[in-house]
């Protein structure tokens, strides 16, 4: 009975974790798949090695082999090797399905809710990175980072250093940075005074910076 509840919360848990949270957000089919095949075959890997005597060495070297094997194979992300580590979390959790019968649900509701609010939109959604070549070379940090935040737009800039090359005129930099706070464009404040005069009846004028002339 706690094996058949273990395994319905894993089936419900991982459709949640693979197409709710991650398909529906990035996109990636070949991922969702992943993710569902490497659940599936650690809940089926864990379950066989609980009805029958194995040593403790060939469990962590099998949980090694599920682990490595995808992410050696292709270049992912660290935000999707976040999912598979879940995938596999849960795979264990229910495989193992321990005492109390509760408790394999309870703990996949945690995992799930921890993904879902880290991966959030909402969180930290205006810190970005990326490794960004700059065209030409320059040694001077404090001048580097000036350049970084003019073409970002950033309030904020944490930069590493790479490479500098001389010869081609280029810096290679691991650039990590907040961005700023979007400005209001002039089309969506006109927009949005029309709208609060239609609410109060009042005629609101404002200047077209692009299409008035000087007479």
């Amino acid at each position: 009975m706690s094996f058949a509840i273990a395994l319905a919360t894993d089936l419900i848990a991982i459709f949640v974790l693979a197409y709710v949270l991650y398909f529906r957000r990035h996109r990636r089919r070949d991922l969702l798949l992943s993710y569902v095949a490497l659940n599936i075959g650690v809940v089926a890997v864990t379950s066989a090695l609980g009805s029958v005597e194995v040593g403790v060495g060939l469990g962590m070297g099998l949980f090694g082999i599920l682990s490595i094997i995808r992410l050696r194979s292709d270049q992912i992300t660290q935000q999707e090797i976040a999912y598979y580590f879940t995938a596999l979390a849960l795979g264990l959790l229910a495989g193992l399905h321990p005492e109390p019968m509760w408790l394999t649900p309870l703990l996949s509701l945690l995992v799930i809710l921890a993904i879902a609010i880290l991966d959030s939109p909402l969180v930290a959604s205006s810190t970005h990175r990326h490794t960004f070549t700059v065209d030409r070379a320059i040694t001077d940090r404090n001048e580097l980072i000036a350049y970084l935040k003019d073409v970002f737009a950033a309030e904020t800039v944490r930069v590493e250093v790479l490479d500098i090359d001389m010869v081609r005129d280029t810096t290679l930099v691991d650039v990590r940075y907040t961005a700023k706070p979007a400005r209001k464009s002039a089309t969506t404040t006109r927009a949005e005074a029309a709208a609060d005069s239609q609410r109060t009846g009042a005629v609101a004028w404002m200047p077209d910076s692009t299409t008035s002339e000087v007479r």
